[in-house]
Formats: C-alpha cells, sequence, structure tokens
C-alpha cells in the first residue's frame, strides 16, 4: 500500500496534478486531498474509493 507521500511522488513523476487526477476519476480535489493528507481515512463512501483507486488501501469499489 502506498502513503500519501508515494502518491504525491507517483504524480509528480508522471506531470499529472490532484485536480486533473481527481477530475479523471470523478472526484473532486478537496476528496483527494483529504484522503492524501489523512484527513479523511478511506473508510467509506467516496474516501473509500479514493484511498482504492489511489493505492493506499486494499479494497472493492461497489457502485449503487
Amino acid at each position: 500500500m502506498k502513503t500519501g507521500a508515494q502518491v504525491i511522488e507517483e504524480m509528480r513523476r508522471r506531470g499529472e496534478t490532484v485536480t486533473a487526477w481527481a477530475n479523471k476519476n470523478g472526484f473532486t480535489f478537496q476528496q483527494v486531498q483529504n484522503v492524501i493528507h489523512g484527513r479523511a481515512k478511506g473508510n467509506w463512501g467516496k474516501s473509500h474509493a479514493v484511498a482504492v483507486k489511489l493505492g493506499m488501501k486494499k479494497g472493492e469499489i461497489i457502485n449503487s
């Protein structure tokens, strides 16, 4: 599993901003920032989906 710092470093290597990643994946900038910086733990809802897509936790994303 990746840390927030690793996620940011990967985005920098790709030249991708948090905003661009968020828009591409259907999230808001703030939702992604909150997960990366640990303000949202990623246990439920959108923060869970963000954490899984960023590779910060294992899990499934179930769209209802």
